[in-house]
């Protein structure tokens, strides 16, 4: 009986821990998560109501300010120079990753060298890039500007940073280069999944270069194209302040001003934080349906077929 009863037990103790454990395992993730993730986005929502300089007291203001963002004009303005950083920072990261896993997938040397070496600007930080591309796109001093002079296409020089109209296309083009590695290997796994299988029997077919691209590639890459374009959109929405602040600071006339220099600007120079939170959770809050309407939008016809 003794037996028995102590072999119960230590059955017990050892369900016991088999169901602890996982939760054991995950806790510590979910408590620095829930530390510097969860409790500052909360505690965001809960100064967004109130009127507050960082230092004094709080003071209750309801909705006043949201209604205060509603008509910032500089708010919107900047607003609109996030969705348009985004959309072509989006584009432009899926469509040249996509193009260098095409690039790699046909290399048959080097192949090592050539991914590591494309993928590396992702190791950098958001300072480093955006302070290696400020020398080089220096007016004075650059790389860029003098290599065109030497080439002899000096009507193509100007001031890539300073130049109101060419400004944010600089520091998108800079965003685009950091993250195209990191986007050429996510399409560059999906590629080398797709059967070659699948390709043959379309030769035999007749599908020709353009076909079998439409036909198969982008319908094995869906969920692959999906992912990619909501990382790349997610984070040109909410992961530009610091490329943007340092090359250009938000100018020149604001021209390269987005949501979030804006925000920090009104948190840490205006002293105003509950209206830069109201900022921050309009920001979130488009950021989330935009993203829910991409990935119903673009999993649509997936989840129609099955």
């Amino acid at each position: 009986m003794l037996t028995k009863k102590s072999n119960s037990v230590t059955l017990n103790n050892k369900r016991l821990k088999d169901k602890i454990f996982p939760y054991a395992m995950v806790a510590p993730s979910v408590i620095i998560f829930t530390l510097f993730a969860v409790y500052p986005f909360l505690m965001g929502i809960y100064i967004s109501f109130f009127r507050w300089d960082g230092l004094s007291a709080m003071q209750y203001v309801g909705t006043q300010n949201y209604s205060n963002v509603f008509i910032d004009s500089d708010y919107w303005t900047a607003l609109k120079h996030t969705f348009f950083y985004a959309f072509f920072v989006t584009v432009g990261k899926n469509v040249l990753g996509f193009i260098l896993a095409k690039l790699m997938m046909d290399l048959v040397f080097a192949k090592g060298f050539f991914r590591t070496i494309t993928y590396m600007p992702v190791t950098f930080s958001y300072v480093v890039c955006g302070m290696l591309w400020a020398w080089i796109f220096n007016p004075t001093f650059g790389l860029l500007n003098n290599f065109l002079s030497l080439v002899g296409a000096d009507s193509l020089i100007m001031g890539w940073l300073s130049d109101p109209k060419v400004a944010i296309y600089s520091v998108m083009w800079v965003d685009i280069w950091r993250w195209a590695g990191f986007h050429m290997v996510l399409y560059l796994a999906g590629l080398q999944a797709i059967p070659k299988d699948y390709y043959e029997a379309a030769e035999i077919d007749g599908a020709g270069p353009v076909s079998k691209f439409f036909k198969i590639t982008i319908p094995q890459l869906n969920s692959v194209i999906v992912l990619n374009i909501l990382m790349a959109v997610t984070g040109a929405l909410v992961s530009n302040y610091d490329i943007v602040n340092v090359m250009t600071g938000g100018g020149p006339f604001g021209s390269t001003e987005v949501a979030l220099t804006y925000i920090y600007r009104n948190a840490f120079e205006f002293y105003n934080l509950g209206k830069a939170s109201a900022m921050s959770v309009i920001l979130f809050g488009l950021t989330l349906i935009f993203g829910a309407i991409q990935i119903f939008s673009m999993t649509r016809d997936e989840n129609y077929d099955s």
